[in-house]
């Protein structure tokens, strides 16, 4: 088995809710960054749509918590609304504050909430994914050209020069993209072939990814872009224990804090890796048989030190022996 990437996605919207505090949270990023298990921290992010501490604002705390580890955020579901000259200076920065560990997966949002969202900006749902294109347009030029003039269909700039520049050169932009319904799979997966520099996913059926990157993968040949070479990550839960369903049931419990009722069990069965280190391995194991590249884990239970201890300690080291 090729060697897997693991991340470790810190639950911020958790600290509404008892799960942890933001101080917990950061300490164990720091620990996840000193185990040399993983290779990146992720935090979430939204706006109005589903409130949590700001991902810009928790990714500057973690500059300076971690050394080694690549700081993410998946997906920036506010990123089409956002004013890009002012994200690419604040990216720009936390790039360079990093020494060029930062790592943006943009999404356009999901459904009710994001239109709520959008609203007070004057954003419309229907023009959401043609914003995040403009405005990965615009952050690329910005961070790599001087005096940049740009007239797109929403945004319009005039010799504008950003300082800092990012430490990477080029800083990556990955799309995540994880359509449920038939008519959307083309265009989203076309979209991460031709703007994407990676693809951040999630499974909420069964093979679902396998499915999304079989597709993905027919649109990167066409681009003449590699599929073998392309990256990807799939944003994974896991509730390790004694018992599946129970740790399933956890699970539930926590997505239904975390978003609302809208996620059925089947659904969370399948987006969780629940039960034994022995079943949560073989879970993991399946995912990166299916051509995950990497995985990052948010660790879905009120006992979140304990996990990560039985995810580093019983799960991890195992997954690709």
């Amino acid at each position: 088995m090729n060697k897997i990437s693991f991340g470790l996605t810190l639950p911020q919207r958790g600290v509404f809710f008892g799960l942890a505090t933001i101080g917990e949270m950061v300490t164990l990023a720091r620990e996840a960054d000193k185990s040399g298990l993983f290779d990146s921290v992720w935090v979430g992010d939204s706006l109005f749509a589903k409130p949590r501490p700001d991902s810009l604002s928790l990714l500057g705390a973690l500059t300076t918590a971690t050394e080694r580890v690549k700081l993410a955020v998946g997906c920036m579901a506010s990123f089409a609304i956002r004013d890009p000259i002012i994200f690419a200076y604040q990216w720009a920065t936390l790039d360079l504050i990093s020494r060029g560990r930062m790592l943006l997966a943009v999404c356009t949002g999901i459904g009710g909430p994001s239109e709520s969202e959008g609203s007070h900006w004057g954003v419309a749902n229907n023009e959401r994914a043609a914003r995040l294109e403009e405005n990965m347009e615009i952050c690329r030029r910005l961070w790599s050209d001087e005096n940049v003039t740009f007239s797109g269909k929403f945004r319009s700039i005039d010799a504008i020069t950003v300082q800092p520049r990012p430490v990477q050169q080029p800083c990556p932009i990955w799309i995540a993209a994880n359509p449920l319904k038939p008519k959307f799979v083309d265009p989203a997966m076309r979209r991460v072939a031709t703007k994407g520099d990676g693809w951040m996913s999630v499974q909420l059926e069964a093979k679902m990814f396998a499915k999304l990157k079989s597709k993905l993968d027919e649109f990167l040949k066409a681009e003449k872009r590699n599929p073998e070479t392309f990256p990807n990550i799939l944003y994974h839960n896991i509730n390790i224990g004694t018992d599946r369903q129970r740790s399933l049931a956890e699970t539930q419990q926590f997505l239904d804090a975390y978003y609302g009722p809208v996620f059925t069990e089947s659904m969370t069965g399948a987006w969780t890796a629940a039960g034994s280190p022995a079943e949560c391995i073989e879970h993991l194991r399946e995912l990166v048989g299916d051509g995950a590249r990497g995985i990052t884990l948010r660790l879905t239970s009120w006992q979140q030190k304990d996990q990560y201890d039985r995810l580093v300690n019983e799960v991890l080291p195992h997954v690709s022996e």
